[in-house]
């Protein structure tokens, strides 16, 4: 007697039948949901807006990304410490809340292809005509947190650093005249000058190099992996990301 009917006379007939495990990719479109785990506290990125919404560059991208896979964005909100690690735990299929590409990171993660870019910029008065490239900081007074690659960078051209605690410091001691540039973050700069379009400062160099940022997903997700990035590629190209981030930072802050 064949096996087939064997099993068929004691109902296990459906055991030669192979059943395949969905992937991550289409468990999410079966559940209809995108589980995003963010901050929310990190503005301009994810924050909370004056109505309680949580709004943000790194919200909308998600949530442009999670139409184009046909699904809604659910975020999940987390402190900074614990959000990459909840990935290992499953609470979410993605993390997106700028997290930078590096080495050490992709050891144990995937990251899709790069969605915003971070430069090193060399910010001055508007009036100013003295400091034009890097390279004539020389001998120049620099507002600069003395810790920061940042100041770092400024003292390597030749500066004279002026200690600050922060951004917004630095940016008003050049305003001031009490410093006369500051080598600070592009983005942080594109944000202020979006909330203070008036203030009388502007970028005249930036770094050649970047640092950037990507959606970040466990390891074994292909089919996930590759979706993500045909849709950052589609709203790049349909103009949904350059309207997001001209919102947010007045400039295309993809490269």
């Amino acid at each position: 007697m064949k096996l087939s009917t064997v099993l068929a006379a004691i109902g296990l007939a459906t055991l030669a039948t192979p059943v395949f495990a969905q992937s991550a990719l289409d468990q999410i479109k079966s559940a209809g949901t995108l589980r995003i785990g963010t901050e929310g506290t990190y503005a301009p990125f994810t924050f909370h807006d004056d109505t309680g919404a949580l709004v943000g560059f790194d919200v909308e991208i998600g949530e442009a990304i999670a139409e184009h896979l046909g699904v809604k964005a659910e975020f999940i909100e987390g402190p900074w410490d614990g959000l990459i690690a909840g990935i290992d735990a499953n609470r979410y299929d993605v993390v997106i809340n700028q997290v930078g590409i590096t080495d050490e990171r992709k050891a144990k993660y995937d990251f899709s292809e790069p969605y915003i870019a971070s430069k090193a910029a060399l910010v001055v008065k508007d009036d100013n005509t003295d400091i034009t490239s890097f390279e004539t900081l020389a001998g120049k007074k620099a507002a600069q947190s003395l810790t920061s690659n940042f100041g770092k960078l400024a003292e390597s051209y030749g500066a004279e650093l002026v200690g600050t605690e922060g951004f917004d410091q630095s940016i008003a001691l050049v305003i001031q005249g009490r410093a006369d540039a500051t080598i600070n973050d592009s983005l942080s700069f594109y944000d202020f000058k979006t909330q203070q379009p008036d203030a009388p400062v502007k970028i005249v160099a930036t770094a050649d190099n970047a640092d950037y940022s990507g959606v970040i997903l466990a390891k074994g997700k292909p089919e996930l992996l590759a979706a993500i990035n045909e849709a950052l590629e589609a709203i790049k190209a349909d103009g949904a990301y350059t309207a997001i981030s001209e919102k947010y930072f007045g400039e295309d802050v993809s490269q």
